[in-house]
């Protein structure tokens, strides 16, 4: 039995929520949010509240706390929004944004190219890249996609790592 899927979700106000033929539809102040859930879990939307019900079959269980939590992210995204902050260490390391391109300079011979996926928006200062959207998902993924550019290593700590991520760093070589 899931704890999250058994509470209801309450629905603030300025936010929609409908459920149709199986596509979930979150509108808010910041955007518009989409889902195709399965026939496994049932949503009612009623009396302000989301409640999700699971069905008989055996992925049920694992699926009802899973939408439940997607819908809570639903409308987290679409009142208050996502944000990562992505920071870049290291001499020469650079970040720059020219249109919908995130340009990044980290030691390879060549800029990488990343295009900032449409629902994301991103802002670089100095060695900073603050990315934030309405969908946790999507930008979750982007943030990951950036840092995979060039991981933290352990011995300088260069690369992009996330605002708060620690890197436990090696000792290298000593000298005799």
């Amino acid at each position: 039995m899931s704890r999250l899927g058994k509470q209801p979700v309450t629905i603030p106000a300025g936010v929609t929520v409908t459920f149709e033929d199986g596509l979930l539809t979150v509108v808010g102040p910041k955007g518009t949010l989409t889902r195709v859930i399965k026939s496994d879990v049932a949503i009612l939307v009623a009396d302000g509240q989301v409640t999700l019900t699971p069905g008989t079959t055996p992925d049920a269980p694992a699926l009802w706390g899973t939408y439940a939590a997607h819908v809570r992210n639903m409308i987290k995204g679409v009142t208050e929004g996502f944000t990562k902050i992505l920071e870049i260490e290291g001499v020469g390391y650079r970040a720059e944004l020219k249109g919908t391109n995130l340009t990044l300079s980290v030691g390879f011979s060549h800029p990488v190219l990343l295009e900032v996926p449409a629902g994301i928006t991103a802002l670089v200062e100095k060695s900073v890249v603050t990315l934030t959207g309405a969908d946790k998902d999507l930008l979750g993924q982007f943030a990951a996609n950036v840092r995979k550019v060039k991981k933290p290593e352990p011995y300088k700590g260069k690369g992009i790592r996330y605002r708060g991520e620690f890197i436990i760093r090696k000792q290298g070589k000593k000298a005799a």
